[in-house]
């Protein structure tokens, strides 16, 4: 009785799987049979679904496509081999240095970083086509980090130079240059974030009347153009700083770019006579500071201290000593604002100068005729 209860059982469950499965064909023929072809191969094969989407061939250009397009190919890539030096081991192998630069006239001049090409032989400047000439530095100002080079070959284009004492801050500009010496011709955007900054060298004076702005410039770009919208060369990016000095803060669009109204002046000097010029005095100093000066009790917290006077020269002239502490050039005091160095430069060769000297102990007036430096 059991074993016919199974059975039975079984039967009726096939009995229903068969009739359902078959209802479902049929209602599936029907749904189908009312549908178009194409709603049929859509839904039998939904890789061959049809989307319809939007697409234009829309040619943009902005005031910065614009600019870019002028003044990229005056851009440029300066390669150059640092000879290798004598150490405990042996002479070290030679090494390659590479930066940005542009070009400024179709004599085939080139304004770069003097950092980018000091110590260098063999410099190259590679074309934004890829095109390699072979390049000579004519002269240098280190003090304003600035090179001028001089390829030879035919120049793709040549910058115009603007008038960077029009800047404000807030002005949108650009930055073109070979990041890491291998990305060229590379476009970043940013604005002027400041005018007339400062900077410390470390070196006993400062970069003065810098750009400053947030475009990013990174290791390759130094000597690269920053352009403004109407692509005119405003600018020769020369350092970026990523903290404050005794900080451990790490900052971010901090760039700075030389003025191109000193790039001008020192280029046509360069240029029309091989050199540019700054006023020369002939000493050796030390700059006073506040820490300095409590040391060594020198009874001025600001100054330079003259370690050395070179025979011959308008210092000595002027019977400035060695142990001198000069105070003041013309009335302007050296101090945390005003290095030395920069407070001289502020004059001409030629110029005769006051200046206020302590001498064991005693301010005295000192008059120099200041000579000319070459830079070479």
């Amino acid at each position: 009785m059991m074993n016919l209860k199974r059975v039975f059982y079984l039967v009726f469950v096939v009995l229903v799987a068969f009739i359902s499965g078959a209802t479902g064909v049929v209602a599936g023929y029907q749904f189908l049979s009312t549908m178009s072809p194409e709603n049929a191969t859509i839904i039998s094969n939904k890789t061959a679904e049809t989307v319809n989407l939007s697409y234009a061939d829309t040619d943009i250009s902005t005031a910065v496509t614009d600019a870019v397009e002028k003044v990229a190919p005056a851009v440029v890539t300066v390669v150059g081999t640092v000879p290798g030096q004598m150490s405990f081991f042996g002479r070290t192998a030679d090494s390659q240095s590479s930066g940005s630069g542009v070009i400024i006239s179709e004599s085939g001049y080139i304004i770069t970083n003097n950092h980018v090409v000091e110590d260098t032989t063999d410099l190259v400047v590679v074309l934004s086509d890829g095109q390699q000439l072979p390049a000579e530095v004519i002269n240098t100002d280190v003090f304003a980090d600035l090179a001028v080079l001089k390829a030879d070959g035919e120049m793709p284009a040549v910058v115009t130079i603007g008038n960077s004492d029009n800047l404000k801050p807030g002005e949108t500009v650009i930055a073109i240059g070979s990041p890491l010496g291998e990305f060229r011709n590379t476009v970043t955007t940013g604005v002027i974030s400041a005018t007339g900054r400062s900077l410390d060298t470390g070196k006993g004076y400062y970069m003065e009347n810098l750009l400053q702005t947030d475009a990013a410039i990174n290791q390759g770009n130094s000597g690269g153009p920053l352009v403004n919208l109407n692509g005119e060369l405003v600018g020769i990016n020369t350092m970026i700083v990523r903290g404050g000095y005794g900080s451990t803060a790490v900052a971010e669009g901090l760039g700075f770019s030389i003025p191109s109204n000193t790039v001008r002046k020192i280029s046509e000097q360069i240029i029309q006579n091989g050199y540019f010029s700054r006023p020369y005095m002939g000493i050796s100093f030390q700059p006073i500071n506040p820490s300095i000066a409590r040391r060594y009790r020198l009874g001025t917290e600001w100054g330079a201290y003259v370690t050395n006077v070179d025979s011959g020269s308008p210092a000595d002239q002027a019977k400035l000593q060695q142990h001198d502490i000069i105070l003041s050039i013309a009335g302007v005091e050296i101090n945390e604002d005003h290095s030395y160095i920069n407070t001289l430069f502020d004059h001409q060769p030629g110029e005769t100068v006051a200046l206020d000297v302590l001498r064991n102990g005693e301010k005295i007036q000192v008059n120099v005729t200041l000579g000319e430096m070459r830079m070479r």
